[in-house]
């Protein structure tokens, strides 16, 4: 709720409020049961399991709740996740579960599997999570959290077993789910503050690069750029395409050379026999895209953190003509095979 107050807050993000409450639901729900045993023995048990059924439920809601807020959605289920009807989706099997929930309270007796609702329920939440979990942490560079938060799930799924069977070692295993996921979503709640608090601050006098090719172990031809300057000191090796690796080696000889521009060909330009040096932006992308995931990591990198900036460090356009591009690094900093 904290990290809500100091950074969500300011975003409209409620994501972390539903992640905070959720774990409140367990909270209550261990209360209740140490009441039941050490404060009220009268209660009655199906009273008492009534009642951790319901936080288990409005648990499982809560934490249903907030996967919409979550930044990065598998493709697979995002239309689901966010659709208008989520909210639909998720609440009709919370409110047929918890009337169930509710009569093992009231009639204070066991309405067979259809009482333990709150288990398929939890079973139904992590599904969704576990996707969600893995996209999260994978996005971000955090493989070994990726594959510990699917370790916790499957612990989690024999605990929800387990608790249908009565099993004498559920209350263990619980304990240890119910630590394991608060632990993975601090993991994820600190995660998200270093993504939005890491941006890449560059300078375009601090960048180097060196274009060569070179025969890989196949006996390949690879066509190599070097580049320092972006994430640290060192020089780092991207392989580039052909198309990509020829765009840049234009850029930087035009750069070496003359100090010149490169031109883009305008969108509705068909009819002239003009020959443009880059055929559209979408080019331009491709280069920045390639040195991203070079350097950081396929589908570790953002768009507003680290593409944007990338692109105004190592391009700049002519105020008089904005179809006229070159490089912004300087002339000294470049060196490639002729």
């Amino acid at each position: 709720m904290s990290i809500w107050y100091h950074l969500g807050r300011k975003k409209s993000d409620f994501g972390q409020v539903y992640l905070a409450v959720s774990v409140l639901c367990w909270s209550l729900s261990g209360l209740v049961e140490l009441c039941s045993i050490y404060l009220f023995e009268s209660v009655s048990t199906y009273s008492s399991e009534g009642f951790r059924s319901v936080f288990s439920l409005f648990n499982s809601f809560f934490i249903l709740l907030a996967l919409p807020w979550f930044k990065y959605i598998p493709k697979k289920i995002e239309g689901i996740v966010k659709s208008k009807y989520w909210l639909v989706i998720i609440g009709v099997p919370l409110l047929f579960s918890l009337l169930a929930t509710l009569s093992k309270i009231f009639l204070s007796q066991e309405v067979n599997l259809i009482s333990e609702l709150d288990v398929y329920y939890s079973i139904f939440t992590l599904a969704f999570l576990a996707m969600i979990l893995w996209e999260s942490f994978s996005r971000r560079g955090l493989k070994l959290l990726s594959y510990l938060s699917l370790v916790c799930i499957v612990v989690t799924f024999f605990a929800q077993l387990f608790k249908l069977s009565s099993s004498t070692y559920q209350m263990i295993l619980a304990a240890i789910f119910k630590t394991n996921l608060v632990m993975l979503f601090f993991a994820l709640a600190l995660s998200w503050v270093k993504e939005i608090s890491e941006s890449i601050d560059l300078d375009p006098n601090k960048i180097f690069l060196k274009l060569y090719k070179r025969k890989s172990e196949k006996e390949k031809l690879e066509n190599v750029a070097a580049i320092s300057g972006i994430q640290n000191e060192g020089f780092q090796e991207i392989i580039l395409t052909p198309g990509v690796y020829a765009l840049l080696l234009k850029f930087a000889q035009r750069k070496f050379e003359a100090n010149d521009w490169l031109e883009i060909k305008p969108k509705n330009d068909d009819r002239s026999n003009k020959i443009y040096d880059i055929k559209d932006y979408n080019e331009i992308k491709r280069i920045v895209v390639s040195v991203l995931d070079g350097v950081f990591g396929k589908s570790t990198w953002t768009k507003e953190k680290h593409e944007l900036p990338l692109k105004n460090a190592l391009f700049e356009t002519s105020n008089k003509r904005n179809r006229n591009i070159r490089l912004l690094i300087p002339q000294g900093n470049i060196s490639f095979e002729k």
